[in-house]
């Protein structure tokens, strides 16, 4: 790892609380639709849901509260009220509005690692709620840069990388997703280290497992700064 230049966190779920607001919200929306003497799998129908809009709507809370109102409508048939839609807007205004609750370890490990390295933040999702985020977790100061992308596959990497101008095996990505934070920058070079969280959505579950000298897994972000060489 001694050629490594550039560390790359992913945010949501790795450096603060994410997918438990969005579970949380989900809930909500069950209790809400419920009222109309919904029966089956409200989350199942709302996921589909979702990824049927997420070519259309990309990530983040504003797409996710399209898809509750259009959701919503398809569960009652078309009999959900203003008043119903009002609340579902509400419910990812409260969403957007939560303060930023740091993970553990965070700004522990940024101010070992910030002397050292170019960190910068990858993430994916809704422009200005990200950065809303990151100027509310006070943070912002141990990153070079943000980068928010429309998703997180081999190529938006590659941009990425080009754009910081560094070879792959300069660049260490860390995230507590498997699907988009680890196995895309591993298949480019670059090295990736896994920090799992709790709650995982959907969307980001894979049962592929790197087999890979560049990967690494780690319990908690706090083990991380012990695989890198700091005395340079």
């Amino acid at each position: 790892m001694k050629d490594i230049k550039v560390i790359g966190f992913d945010a949501d779920d790795t450096l603060w609380v994410n997918e438990p607001y969005y579970r949380e919200a989900e809930e909500a929306f069950v209790r809400l639709v419920s009222r109309y003497g919904v029966a089956g799998d409200v989350a199942g129908t709302l996921y589909e849901t979702e990824m049927s809009n997420l070519e259309l709507y990309g990530y983040g809370i504003k797409a996710f509260m399209l898809s509750l109102v259009e959701c919503a409508i398809r569960l009652t048939g078309g009999r959900a009220t203003s008043e119903t839609i009002g609340q579902i807007l509400g419910i990812g205004k409260e969403m957007l509005q939560r303060p930023i609750e740091l993970l553990d370890d965070v700004k522990p490990v940024l101010e070992k690692l910030s002397p050292r390295y170019r960190l910068i933040v990858v993430t994916k999702g809704d422009l200005l709620d990200q950065e809303r985020k990151m100027t509310r977790s006070s943070i912002s100061s141990y990153f070079h840069h943000i980068e928010v992308m429309s998703g997180k596959k081999e190529q938006n990497y590659i941009q990425l990388l080009r754009h910081l101008d560094i070879a792959p095996c300069e660049f260490l990505m860390i995230g507590n997703s498997m699907k988009s934070d680890i196995l895309p920058p591993l298949k480019l070079g670059a090295w990736a280290v896994h920090v799992p969280y709790h709650t995982l959505w959907a969307h980001e579950e894979v049962d592929e497992e790197p087999v890979s000298s560049q990967f690494h897994r780690v319990d908690r972000l706090r083990d991380v700064p012990a695989l890198l060489p700091l005395s340079r």
